[in-house]
């Protein structure tokens, strides 16, 4: 009897351990995870050196907007507090991670600020720059590919995800044109 029970708690706690193992690498291969499922959703208030703020934004610190664009899930639809506008050049980057995996491809966005040794000049797209911002785990620097550019204004925000969930505070970044008055 005693061998018996000992085999039952044996192939329960072997049950668990299978099934938290396929758990896991399910999340792996989740490919709506892929580019973003390490992204710093909430951040930190402070800018890149040299960051310069909007003197004419669109869109006002303080004022809110809905975002038009979904860099993640729960973001498009969802309405933005706007806590920060600047004027600069801006970034849609390919990489991959400097941590391995699959690579990041079209990731928005990235600004001037966030490159290494970037200088003012805006890079074209198909240039070859090395990242400097941690918005996701592996970015930093990681050599990227430059798939699109544009100076422009761009916003830093926060939202709650029109999925649940915890509000994201300082939200880095979205561009104005993700942006549609309240």
């Amino acid at each position: 009897m005693k061998l018996k029970k000992q085999l039952v708690i044996l192939g329960v706690a072997m049950v668990l351990a299978l099934s938290g193992c396929g758990n896991n690498s399910n999340n792996k291969n989740d490919t709506s995870n892929m580019n973003h499922s390490e992204m710093n959703h909430s951040g930190s208030s402070e800018v890149p050196q040299g960051l310069k703020a909007a003197s004419n934004p669109k869109f006002k610190v303080g004022s809110q907007a809905n975002i038009t664009d979904d860099h993640m899930p729960g973001m498009k639809g969802a309405t933005a507090t706007i806590v920060g506008a600047y004027d600069t050049n801006v970034y849609a980057v390919s990489y991959t991670p400097t941590t391995g995996g699959e690579p990041v491809k079209n990731h928005k966005w990235v600004i001037q600020q966030d490159l290494k040794d970037a200088g003012d000049k805006l890079y074209e797209s198909g240039a070859k720059v090395v990242l400097e911002a941690e918005h996701m785990k592996g970015m930093k620097g990681a050599t990227a590919t430059i798939d699109s550019a544009e100076r422009t204004t761009i916003y830093m925000v926060d939202y709650t995800p029109t999925t649940g969930g915890e509000p994201v505070k300082n939200h880095k970044w979205v561009t104005g044109s993700e942006l549609t008055a309240k």
